[in-house]
């Protein structure tokens, strides 16, 4: 379920959707082919508002409402 969706990033190969959830602070990684949840990346202490795959998918970027990147 996409609830608390801030933004959302397909993988370059369209297999990974990353989605940012606000209600939680944390980034979730899912499978577009199973439509399952596959990872869940937490670190950030403030909503997570942005995230996006760097040109090759092997890197995600997330920026956070209190001006972090990771």
């Amino acid at each position: 379920m996409l609830y608390g969706v801030r933004d959302l990033a397909f993988s370059p190969d369209g297999q990974t959707l990353a989605t940012s959830n606000c209600d939680n602070n944390t980034v979730k990684l899912w499978d577009v082919t199973t439509k399952k949840l596959c990872g869940v990346l937490k670190g950030h202490t403030g909503e997570t508002i942005k995230v996006a795959f760097s040109p090759d998918g092997k890197m995600l970027r997330q920026a956070a409402a209190m001006g972090t990147v990771v």
